[in-house]
């Protein structure tokens, strides 16, 4: 019976259990009726054992059930959340081993208490189907709280990009020339690389690239600049050299099919950015940058253009840095996508380190608060757009005054045009929560010439009425004061 699954155990653990508590009989009475060892009945509870059929036999008969009723799949009414549950093979993807959390335990807490958790579980399970939650955004969300509990800092991966660049030679200077990229992929990985390779087929322009295990052909846009090639080689390079099996064959996760392939293509990514941005060279140069007196945003992006990186690469970077070298742990990330022709706003990448910040991503469709600096900033690149102006990359910086509450942040910011993909702009925030600590160790921090605004999430929540940015009715809070006036006339009416 080894063959059995998890899920199986685990269900024919909690049958056994509630059996024997229904009959009121303790782990010791239970061992004396099936002639069974108490730990040996205690991981069948668990669902760590699944019993042989002789066994079955003896426990149905110390339960005075028949086999069929232990061994079928079918659950009583108020453990059909957990049935449900398990079918949904929720607790297979879960990525508990990055965690430190065995299954075994989460069993066992479903054991405990199976009406109260199956209540739970049913919970979550309803909100999932109303807010249409796939698999991709549990894995997401997971990798996220990952990142976010190693402060976005793998030192394994720091050493696997050294020790890659000391085999082949690679100079301190950077960039690295993009044909050394790929010579390497083709000779010592056997790739074959084809320009122009997804040309042909016009449904995949928006992909960067797209690799073909059988023959290991990796199709490129032709549309990408030598940055994004080298971007996208240097992430090739990761998946060989980590031997990330489980992968992706897009240049971005379309959708992720198990967890294993979400966090491997994390991994890629970073090796990728830690090969083109080099860990004391970047410490170096923010370490320049942070003990200026005065705010300079071309000296900011000077920076990133050493690299001939992105910004979303530099700002990879900081986030791996920045807390561990700059003591600046309280920090989040966010990336807004511009839909200018419709003026929407998503957040499509977020990151919060040690807690979670303001903004972060907006489930409810609601219009985020304009005053934000990655949404002004956005909103002036594609003014300088429609006024027929060049604009490549463009930053700036304000303090952030979260409104309601004393948080106040740095906020870094630059928006540029969205790449390959047309109609779009992009814009890439780092905020750096401020604390008599990072006030100490930001030179520019009172410089005047920093923008300062109050600030909130969304305009739907927000109370301040001469808002000139506001893009809708706070209609929330609208609903809460009507709520309290409605309560404070019905406490008036019971105290007559």
């Amino acid at each position: 019976m080894s063959s059995k699954t998890q899920n199986e155990r685990i269900v024919f653990g909690l049958k056994v259990k509630q059996l024997r508590k229904k009959k009121q009989l303790s782990f010791s009475d239970l061992s004396k009726r099936a002639h069974m060892s108490v730990s040996y009945l205690n991981e069948i509870e668990k669902g760590k054992k699944y019993p042989k059929p002789d066994k079955i036999e003896a426990l149905a008969e110390a339960l005075e059930v028949a086999p069929e009723e232990l061994t079928s799949t079918e659950l009583s009414p108020n453990m059909a959340p957990v049935g449900e549950l398990l079918q949904s093979n929720f607790l297979n993807e879960l990525p508990l081993d990055l965690f430190g959390i065995e299954l075994a335990k989460v069993a066992e807490i479903i054991a405990n208490a199976p009406t109260r958790v199956g209540a739970f579980i049913s919970t979550l399970l309803e909100l999932s189907r109303n807010y249409a939650l796939r698999e991709e955004n549990f894995y997401f969300g997971a990798l996220r709280a990952y990142l976010e509990l190693h402060n976005n800092y793998f030192e394994e991966l720091e050493e696997s990009a050294l020790d890659f660049i000391r085999q082949n030679g690679i100079a301190d200077s950077r960039p690295i020339p993009v044909a050394k990229l790929r010579r390497i992929l083709e000779d010592q990985f056997e790739y074959e690389i084809v320009d122009k390779g997804l040309d042909p087929y016009p449904e995949l322009h928006k992909l960067r690239s797209l690799f073909i295990p059988k023959g290991k052909k990796l199709l490129l846009n032709s549309k990408l600049s030598p940055m994004q090639q080298a971007f996208q080689f240097g992430k090739e390079i990761g998946f060989e050299t980590l031997q990330l099996a489980e992968r992706a064959n897009t240049s971005s996760l379309l959708r992720g099919r198990v967890f294993e392939e979400v966090i491997n293509h994390s991994k890629a990514i970073y090796f990728s950015v830690a090969l083109h941005l080099p860990l004391q060279s970047i410490i170096d140069d923010m370490k320049q940058f942070f003990a200026r007196k005065t705010w300079d945003g071309e000296a900011f992006l000077s920076i990133m253009k050493r690299y001939e990186a992105s910004p979303e690469m530099y700002y990879h970077r900081l986030t791996n840095i920045l807390p561990r070298y700059f003591g600046m742990g309280k920090i989040f990330f966010l990336r807004f996508l511009h839909d200018p022709q419709r003026d929407i706003f998503e957040v499509d990448k977020e990151l919060h380190l040690n807690r979670r910040h303001h903004p972060h991503g907006n489930g409810l469709f609601e219009h985020y608060c304009r005053r934000w600096v990655a949404l002004s900033l956005l909103k002036d690149l594609h003014e300088m757009q429609q006024e027929g102006k060049y604009v490549d990359n463009i930053v700036r910086a304000q303090r952030s005054h979260y409104f309601g509450t004393e948080d106040e942040y740095l906020c870094l910011t630059i928006a540029r045009p969205g790449y390959p993909t047309p109609n779009r702009n992009v814009s890439v925030t780092i905020g750096i929560l401020i604390t008599p600590d990072t006030q100490q160790r930001i030179g520019f921090l009172e410089d005047p010439a920093i923008q300062h605004r109050v600030v909130n999430k969304t305009c739907e929540r927000c109370a301040l009425r001469d808002c000139e940015v506001r893009a809708a009715e706070p209609v929330i809070v609208d609903r809460r004061e009507e709520w309290k006036r409605i309560q404070a006339r019905l406490v008036e009416l019971e105290n007559e």
